[in-house]
């Protein structure tokens, strides 16, 4: 079984509707080892991770962090070890349009 190290995902939101930072393939696992948020602006913004087995809705049940504050011109770095198995979906929010930048390093296992 190959291992691949990458950037699972990266996204800057638009605006404040849910989007997906990544999306396992099928036949493949993941793990998740760091969750990075960078607020580009002057001012506070609030940000919004969930992770939906299978696909599962975006929900509080399966929030990891919610409405966690990142400070104006800052970073947040969550290392997690988080394992994800085909199809599981890491999804994103922010309280703040522009404001987040949202970066998933980990591997693949296939």
């Amino acid at each position: 079984m190959p291992t691949v190290y990458k950037v699972l995902g990266q996204a800057a939101p638009a605006n404040t509707s849910n989007a997906n930072l990544y999306t396992v393939p099928a036949s493949t696992s993941a793990i998740v080892s760091t969750l990075v948020i960078a607020n580009t602006t002057a001012t506070a913004a609030t940000a919004d991770v969930f992770v939906r087995i299978a696909g599962a809705a975006a929900a509080t049940s399966n929030a990891i962090l919610y409405d966690a504050s990142v400070p104006a011109n800052s970073t947040a770095t969550f290392t997690l070890g988080m394992t994800l198995a085909t199809t599981d979906i890491i999804t994103i929010q922010t309280g703040t349009a522009n404001a987040l930048t949202f970066t998933a390093f980990g591997s693949e296992i296939s």
